[in-house]
């Protein structure tokens, strides 16, 4: 074995998916003439190992491929391997294969393959190019590697935590429906049977939109932030509605964990500023800002009563130990409350980690 065979040995001992490097120019490619080599290493890997011409005609396929498809040696030549793949995916397949080919970026993309059964397996493809000293793409080799029962177990947790989510919202529309019953038998519940369905309500909402049951009722965005959350909160009050309530910064994603807490707070917050801070005035504005400083994340909020005179600052009551338990014990976080004359002032730290953090 000369010393480019040895050279081309090597480096088909790394991952074929993996395989960018420069090699020597000559009549025949380094590869090439190491083929018996590299068609040993390749037909001895779990995953299904192609190569291309520099124009992504295909002129190689290992023994799993021929194994896993049934096709007769040969068959799958050139662009003829096109047909393997469900007709569903093919223009994207094409079009991200088209797009490496044209630029030599990396190629990735997942698809259905038809197995020898008949049945289609669901595949990872990659392709990175073999380039030479001169800067040109030689070949391209690739792998395709059955993702089939990882897709089968990610289909199936996301109908289970669908299912979940619903029974879960149900419990929150069964626990609405006894406070509702309990308060109109008693009278002396009545205050109170509305402020916990008012938090009842509040945590159905942040359930719904980082938990979402049901595709039609995930939100459109894909993933969920801070901002949207609170913005979600808000909505309940017309206050936000009517520009009385306004939401700065907040591109921080929220995770699962955290949702509960964050809602909690914001829904005492904006209950307390309807009932004795700013926005008990029709003039009256809450201003809340999220700014991100390294691994922390700061929400000031500040209410502006739009009027004279001292608004009066509630008795600490059961609102205001939820607040402080969400914060400092579920969040990991610090605040500092100010009461003004124009209402409540409050700013929270939380660590970015944490709120991001999913159930």
């Amino acid at each position: 074995m000369n010393a480019e065979t040895i050279s081309a040995f090597r480096l088909a001992k790394r991952d074929p998916a993996d395989l960018t490097a420069e090699l020597p120019l000559g009549e025949e490619h380094a590869l090439q003439s190491a083929s018996d080599a590299f068609h040993a290493l390749a037909d001895t890997m779990p995953q299904l190992v192609w190569s291309t011409l520099p124009d992504g005609s295909h002129d190689y396929y290992n023994a799993r491929w021929y194994e896993f498809t049934g096709v007769s040696v040969g068959s799958t030549d050139g662009e003829g391997w096109a047909g393997m793949f469900h007709e569903e995916d093919q223009p994207k397949a094409w079009a991200k294969w088209n797009h490496s080919l044209e630029t030599g970026e990396p190629y990735e993309v997942e698809y259905r393959l038809r197995h020898h059964t008949g049945e289609y397996r669901w595949m990872l493809g990659r392709a990175y190019p073999i380039i030479g000293t001169d800067g040109i793409i030689q070949r391209w080799i690739g792998t395709c590697t059955d993702i089939e029962d990882q897709k089968r177990a990610a289909l199936e947790n996301e109908i289970l935590s669908q299912e979940l989510s619903h029974r879960i919202k149900n419990i929150f529309a069964i626990i609405s429906s006894l406070i509702s019953l309990t308060a109109r038998a008693r009278d002396a519940f009545g205050e109170h049977a509305s402020e916990l369905l008012g938090r009842i309500k509040a945590l159905g909402r942040a359930h719904e939109i980082v938990r979402p049951h049901s595709e039609k009722s995930r939100p459109s965005l894909g993933v969920v932030t801070l901002s949207d959350l609170l913005e979600t909160i808000f909505e309940a009050y017309p206050a936000f509605s009517e520009g009385r309530i306004s939401v700065l910064g907040g591109d921080t994603v929220i995770g699962s964990k955290s949702a509960t807490p964050v809602a909690l707070i914001f829904h005492e917050l904006a209950t307390n500023a309807m009932k004795y801070g700013a926005l008990s005035t029709s003039a009256g504005k809450v201003r809340l800002e999220l700014v991100e400083v390294e691994d922390e994340i700061r929400l000031e909020w500040k209410e502006t009563s739009g009027k004279g005179g001292t608004l009066e600052e509630p008795l600490s009551g059961f609102g205001t130990r939820l607040i402080d338990l969400a914060i400092s014990q579920q969040l990991g976080g610090s605040y500092e409350r100010r009461w003004t004359e124009h209402g409540l002032e409050i700013s929270m730290v939380f660590n970015r980690n944490r709120l991001i953090e999913n159930a």
